[in-house]
Formats: C-alpha cells, structure tokens, sequence
C-alpha cells in the first residue's frame, strides 16, 4: 500500500507568515513549564515501560493534509456567515494553510478541490514551495455543476444514466489527474453524490453499474505510482438511496478497480453508532483501507472538529492504527482533516484539530499491547478496557507541545496565533464578504 505525499524537506530558508519572533516571544513564556512537565511525564510512562523520546519522534514525522475548502468559513443547507478576511482564491487558502504548518508543525501538505481551486498547476507548485508544503490527493468535483459545464450532475454524474454527462464526469476526474502529476499528487480521491430522493427513482443495479464502469475508465488513466480513494456516505445530498453508500460498497468497488484502489473512511459517513473502529480493522486487514477523513459527529455528517464531540472515538480509530502499523510497517494511510467551520476562526479550528489527531495517535502509543493481548486471550474484558482508558486518560500534551517545539512550531499554537493578529491583518487586504447564500463550503 503506497503512503501519502510528504514533500522533501528543503535545506532552504522556507517563508514564514507569522513572524518568526513573535513564535519565539510566545515559546518563551511557557518553555520552562513545558520542559518540567515533560520530564515529569517521562517518568510516570518509564514506570509502564514506554520511552517519551520514542514517542515523541513518531509524534513528530506524523502529518495530516489541511484541506484547500477548509480554510473558509463554512455554513448550512439554510446559510452562511464569512469571517473576516475570508481567503479570495487558492493562493489566499495556501497562506492561510502555511499558518496551520508553522504553528502546528503537523500539516505538511494541501489537499486541493477542482474546479474550486483550479489554477496554473506550476503556479500552485511555486506558491506551496514558498512554505516547504506539498499537495495530498487531489479531489474531484461531480456533486455540483461548474459554471460553463455542458451536463448537469442533478441526477448524477458517473452513475448518471445519460453517457455524455457521465463521460463529461470522467473528464473532469482525468483533468485533475492532470493537474496532480504536476504539482505533486499522488492520489485522487472521488466522492460522488449520486444517489435518489423517491422510491423507484432509479434501478439500483443499472445505478451502480455505470458507476463502476466510470470508476474502471478513470482508474485505467493512473499514472503507476498513484493511488485511487473512493469514499463512501450513507446520506446526503441524496437521501433515499446512496450509490456509494457504506465501506461494503466501497470494498466491492476497490476489489473491482484493482490494487491502485483504496477505501477512504470519513469519520461523518455513517449511521449512527456504527462501529468505525471496526470497519478500519476489516479494510485494513484485506489491503483496502487507503486513508480517512477527520472530523466529529453529533448527529451526522456534521463535519465538526475532530474530537470535539467523541475524542474517545478518534483515539479507538488510532489504537486500531497503531495495532496495524505494529504488523506491517508498510502500513501508511492517508490523513486528512475535512470540516466545516461555521462559527470558529477556520484556522483556529484545523490548528486544534491537527493537534488533537496527533494527540489521539499519542495516546494510540501508549498502550500495553503485550497485556492488552494477553487480557483478550483470557477473554478478561475489564482489564482489555482499562489498558485502552489508562492510555486514553494519559494527558499527552507535553510531548505534542516539545514536539512542535522542537519543529520550529508553537508550543500553544492558539494563543500565538491570536499574539500574531493574522486574522485582523488579511482581513484588512481582503474584501469582506457577503453572508446570507447556502452551502456548506
């Protein structure tokens, strides 16, 4: 299974947006305190036998992609309220997503959406080099109709039973293939909306037969080295019926399509009270789990921060991460964060949510898997759960904090965030504008 696209680190200067002294002014305040807290914390894990340095250096190479959509303020199927200095175009959402890296340290690529962030691939190139950023997998766009496009995608798109509207989909998927291999991509990830609203609206068989047919066309245009995220959703925008409805589908799809395919699991996209963890597992343990979407739920796709509503439920995600990763080093998922801010600073939002992804992969470390196994052998239930909450309960921040630290990054990234004014100082460059559409992007 290939990994995600790390950029190469650069032995050149990369530009900063916040000044690197206002950074340095903020570490100082809470350097000494950091420093005993780590200490204290490396004792307490050197009595359960887990070195802190260890964990920290895997803490440190661990890196989720900002999406490019992200970086905006999002909104409702009813409205929409923009912040102040909402980015104007791509080359504003790539500043704002060098803010995320140079705090957190943990957001070393962008994952772009075409036809919204479509642009000279060479000039994306360039303004991501500024800041030593690379580009994820690249996302299609078939939920929505593109100004000037000839089909319309109401009644779907590579499901559509109208071949010129699913060839025109197909289209779209080659064209930011396209514009990957140039700016770096290594991956496409395709979500669709298709779907129906009526009983008898479509043929379901019919239905899902075009789309394969679309998928194996666009697969069949991969360059060697890439891979293919199809991602699942049980509802929304079509809610009677999903064509690519939950991870069974998406399995069938990806052994369909070939070795290149790969499942993604969006956090959002199930019914209630699925066991996500689970179906982790069972991707993973066949070769198809390719990568996820972070966010948090209440009630369904709500797009949330991740882990502000269940952090328990992100780091069971990790432990089950991490229990891969410990059988098959090979093992290198795809991470990226996918929300929608409505009420938040977006940059706020996805620094935290950065930080509490590593924190529930930390925490994923800390877990005595020698006892955790030996509890599960002797069919000890209680024991097996207290191994998962004592690693869960482990405040972790110390070594998160020194990590990014250590990185050049921010020890609080919020607080110097806010020290720095980023958000006052582009909203005096970047037009205001206007609320009151829909949409949730």
């Amino acid at each position: 299974m290939r990994g995600p696209f790390f950029p190469r680190r650069s032995k050149k200067i990369t530009e900063h947006i916040i000044d690197a002294s206002i950074v340095t002014a903020e570490n100082a305040k809470r350097e000494a305190d950091l420093r005993r807290d780590y200490e204290t914390l490396g004792e307490r894990l050197d009595r359960r036998g887990i070195a802190i340095d260890a964990v920290k250096a895997k803490v440190a190479k661990f890196s989720v992609a900002v999406p490019s959509w992200g970086v905006g303020t999002g909104g409702t199927r009813f409205a929409k309220f923009p912040g102040a200095g909402e980015p104007r175009d791509i080359f504003d959402k790539i500043e704002d997503c060098a803010v995320i890296a140079q705090l957190t340290q943990a957001t070393r690529t962008i994952s772009l959406h075409i036809p919204w962030d479509k642009a000279d691939p060479n000039r994306l190139k360039q303004a991501a080099s500024r800041f030593n950023l690379g580009f994820d997998a690249m996302n299609s766009n078939t939920f929505s109709d593109a100004k000037g496009q000839l089909q319309s995608y109401k009644f779907g798109s590579l499901s559509s039973y109208d071949k010129g509207t699913r060839n025109q989909a197909i289209e779209h998927n080659l064209e930011c293939i396209e514009i990957g291999k140039t700016v770096g991509s290594k991956a496409l990830t395709i979500w669709i909306g298709d779907g129906s609203n009526f009983p008898g609206q479509v043929n379901f068989a019919d239905q899902f037969a075009n789309y394969l047919d679309s998928a194996k066309a666009i697969y069949a245009a991969l360059p060697d080295d890439w891979n293919v995220y199809t991602e699942h959703k049980m509802y929304e925008p079509a809610f009677y019926s999903t064509v690519v409805q939950d991870w069974g589908t998406n399995y069938i799809i990806a052994k369909e399509l070939g070795d290149k395919a790969l499942c993604l699991v969006d956090l959002g996209h199930h019914a209630p009270n699925v066991n996500i963890e689970m179906i982790v597992s069972r991707l993973a343990q066949f070769g198809k789990l390719g990568g996820f979407h972070f966010n948090d739920s209440k009630y369904g796709d709500d797009d949330l921060d991740a882990g502000s509503v269940d952090p328990y439920r992100l780091f069971l995600v990790f432990n089950e991460l991490v229990d891969i990763e410990n059988r098959d080093s090979d093992f290198h998922p795809a991470h990226m964060l996918d929300q929608s801010h409505n009420v938040t600073d977006p940059i706020e939002s996805l620094m935290l949510s950065a930080s509490d992804v590593q924190r529930s992969y930390a925490q994923a470390l800390l877990v005595d898997r020698k006892t955790l196994k030996a509890a599960q052998n002797d069919n000890d239930a209680l024991t097996a759960t207290q191994q998962l909450r004592h690693a869960f309960r482990t405040d972790v921040e110390p070594i998160l904090a020194l990590a990014r630290l250590e990185q050049g990054g921010a020890i609080d990234p919020l607080a110097t965030y806010r020290a720095a004014g980023y958000r006052a100082k582009v909203a005096a460059v970047r037009p205001a504008v206007e609320g009151g559409s829909g949409g949730i992007v």
